[in-house]
This record gives C-alpha cells, sequence and structure tokens, in this order.
C-alpha cells in the first residue's frame, strides 16, 4: 500500500523553497537574456544608424546633449559623467556617418561603433597601429583610436557618407 503524508510538511518545505527561488531566478535571468539577444541593434546609437538611435545613446550614457548644427550635417555632442565627450555627425537625410570622442575614459565603443565594432576588434588583434594607438583605414571604413589612462581619444567614419563639402579633418 502506498504511504501517504501531506505535500506541505515543515520538513518538506525547507527544501522545496530554495528550488523554488532558484527556479524564479533563472526563469529572470532567461527572460532578460532572451530580451537582449531578441532587441533590434537599430535601437542604440552606432556609425550608420538612424538619427533617432542617438536620443537612445543620451538617455543609455546618461550624458548632456549639444547639437550643433552646420551646412551639409549635424554635430551632436554628448557629454558623458566621466568628462569624456562624444560627438556624432549626422548627415541631413538622418544618418550617423561619424562618431569622435576623447576623454579621461573609453565610452562605450561596442554602442557607438555598432556593427563595426567587430572591424576595431579584427584591427586590434591584427597588429595595426601601435600599443596606444590603432589605425585602420579602408575603402569604406576608417577608425583611429589611442591614448593612455585619462587621455583617450579616437574617431570613426563611413568614408563613402561623408557629405560633401565636408573633410575629415572636420570629424574631431
Amino acid at each position: 500500500m502506498i504511504d501517504a503524508k501531506p505535500l506541505n510538511t515543515p520538513s518538506m518545505n525547507r527544501r522545496v523553497a530554495p528550488r523554488l527561488v532558484a527556479g524564479k531566478f533563472t526563469l529572470v535571468l532567461c527572460v532578460g537574456l532572451a530580451t537582449a539577444v531578441l532587441l533590434p541593434e537599430s535601437a542604440k546609437a552606432a556609425l550608420g544608424a538612424p538619427y533617432a538611435s542617438i536620443q537612445a545613446d543620451q538617455t543609455e550614457l546618461h550624458a548632456a546633449v549639444k547639437v550643433t548644427p552646420h551646412t551639409n550635417y549635424e554635430m551632436h555632442e554628448l557629454t558623458l559623467p566621466s568628462g569624456t565627450l562624444v560627438r556624432e555627425y549626422v548627415t541631413t537625410s538622418g544618418v550617423v556617418f561619424a562618431v569622435a570622442w576623447n576623454g579621461p575614459s573609453k565610452p562605450n565603443l561596442s554602442q557607438l561603433l555598432g556593427p563595426y565594432f567587430a572591424d576595431l576588434n579584427a584591427a586590434a588583434k591584427n597588429g595595426r597601429g601601435g600599443h596606444t594607438h590603432l589605425d585602420l583605414s579602408r575603402s569604406d571604413l576608417v577608425i583611429q583610436a589611442g591614448g593612455r589612462m585619462r587621455a583617450f581619444f579616437g574617431r570613426a567614419y563611413l568614408v563613402a557618407a561623408i557629405p560633401a563639402g565636408v573633410s575629415s579633418d572636420d570629424l574631431r
């Protein structure tokens, strides 16, 4: 015959409770990871992304923004809490064609460069540049970065997207 015991005995509650807590934590972790993976990359500002993505940058980086209009583009200067300045250059059609940064700490380059961050990593692994400087120049993309502790700088731009009348020297 089957020995029947009540399901909610004190000894059983002690064994089940940690499992339930761990199970809820695992569920929350899985949902969080799935959300991060499934969210579109365009939700964050990045090189080649639309103008609206700069607002997401401002919010995520907790930055103050100053917009400077130019004839063929706008420059959005974000001042990060660390004191680092990030400048995002936007065409009149609303695409981020260049980013530049300088300051005491590096900004989130993965966020700023978007899909081009992989190019930065590849260039760093291939040793293009010195220990404190990286220079990647291709027909479609230029990334230059360097610095030392408390003095980082860099810029990245899409060569074909630079508006007419704008020099790469203007992108600092």
